[in-house]
């Protein structure tokens, strides 16, 4: 089987998906290769705030950061680790372009901008990662766990948590409502 790579892909979690860290999930695909695939959970809201994470780390706040600064749980992988994804042309230490104008950062300096208030009008904070081992996500994508659906901007940074799912799916023409759950037996 050709191996086709998911990189800047969304995967969306099928009705069936059974791992509570996943279940109603979508994932944006930061790596994948050979090796297995690394991804960062879009619509998993925590109760903790971006004002509460400069506190914990000890990030002097001089202008509060906005509500357009969200933050949710990652993935189930190394959750004290934090992700930025937004879409600001400013470039921190550790940022990475992604696709459709995202950029991931990882370093302190994008906190401590903000902070200030001089880091991008809004980001998703991601705590933790998704990860899977060489071959894994190729095959809960034969077993049918994920749909694929091109990554963008509004879906990433824009659209609110409860209207995810469904809008991903939606992009790819699946209506997530019509979708059983449970295969029907006759």
């Amino acid at each position: 089987m050709e191996n086709t790579p998911l990189k800047h892909q969304l995967l969306v979690a099928m009705p069936q998906m059974a791992d509570p860290d996943f279940e109603h999930s979508v994932t944006y695909i930061v790596e994948h290769s050979s090796e297995g695939a690394m991804g960062l959970t879009l619509n998993r809201p925590v109760q903790i705030s971006l004002g509460d994470i400069l506190s914990d780390m000890d990030i002097e706040i001089e202008v509060p950061p906005s509500e357009r600064h969200r933050v949710v749980a990652g993935g189930p992988i190394q959750q004290e680790a934090g992700f930025v994804l937004h879409s600001a042309a400013t470039r921190w230490y550790g940022s990475v372009p992604l696709s459709d104008g995202l950029i991931l950062t990882t370093s302190r300096d994008i906190l401590e901008a903000i902070a200030i208030g001089e880091g991008p009008e809004q980001s998703l904070i991601c705590l933790g990662y998704a990860g899977w081992d060489a071959g894994q996500l190729e095959q809960e994508l034969v077993e049918n766990a994920w749909l694929s659906t091109p990554a963008s901007r509004e879906l990433v940074l824009d659209t609110p948590f409860e209207q995810t799912w469904h809008a991903a799916a939606a992009r790819i023409g699946v209506d997530m409502s019509l979708i059983a759950t449970q295969a029907g037996h006759s």
